[in-house]
């Protein structure tokens, strides 16, 4: 039976931690699904301890956009992160905001269409103040409407405070 959780909160709240042993909690075999792209050596350095904290019963797939491609029926299946991957629409669409809200929803209903259980990690950059930076702040937006959407999706959400989570919803 499909099951959509969304799991937010801010820069090291424990986000990706609780997703993973709750996928872990979950099933003996999770799917850990990628989405950054590599931007300098200091997120590969990042991308390399996160991937040696996950031990060989997690089958990893990277995919920085078209989440789809992958079936994963029938599994549970952790995809860190949903900032990322709209980052990759918002970049790749070179900052309009409304086209890649529409393409990034378009493909979450794609891929969340399959029956399997979804963690999806996101952030709530949102809760500082307001940036002086226009393309920082149209990214925001994004982010903010973005979460909006799959947290009314979801079955399950939680805000990671400080590494312990708070359900909000579910």
């Amino acid at each position: 039976m499909k099951r959509i959780i969304l799991i937010t909160g801010g820069a090291r709240s424990g986000k990706s931690t609780q997703a993973e042993e709750m996928a872990l909690s979950l099933a003996p075999d999770p799917v850990y699904l990628a989405t950054a792209r590599i931007w300098d050596e200091e997120f590969r350095e990042r991308v390399r301890r996160h991937q040696e904290r996950r031990g060989p019963q997690w089958t990893n797939l990277e995919e920085e956009k078209f989440l789809s491609r992958h079936d994963v029926g029938g599994r549970v299946v952790l995809v860190d992160c949903l900032t990322l991957w709209a980052t990759n629409f918002f970049y790749d669409m070179e900052g309009d905001t409304d086209r890649a809200l529409e393409a990034v929803k378009a493909e979450f209903d794609r891929f969340t269409s399959q029956d399997a259980t979804f963690i999806f990690v996101t952030n709530e950059i949102g809760l500082g103040g307001t940036s002086q930076n226009e393309l920082q702040r149209k990214f925001t937006d994004l982010q903010g409407w973005m979460n909006q959407y799959v947290a009314a999706r979801a079955d399950e959400v939680f805000l990671m405070v400080s590494g312990i989570p708070v359900k909000i919803k579910g």
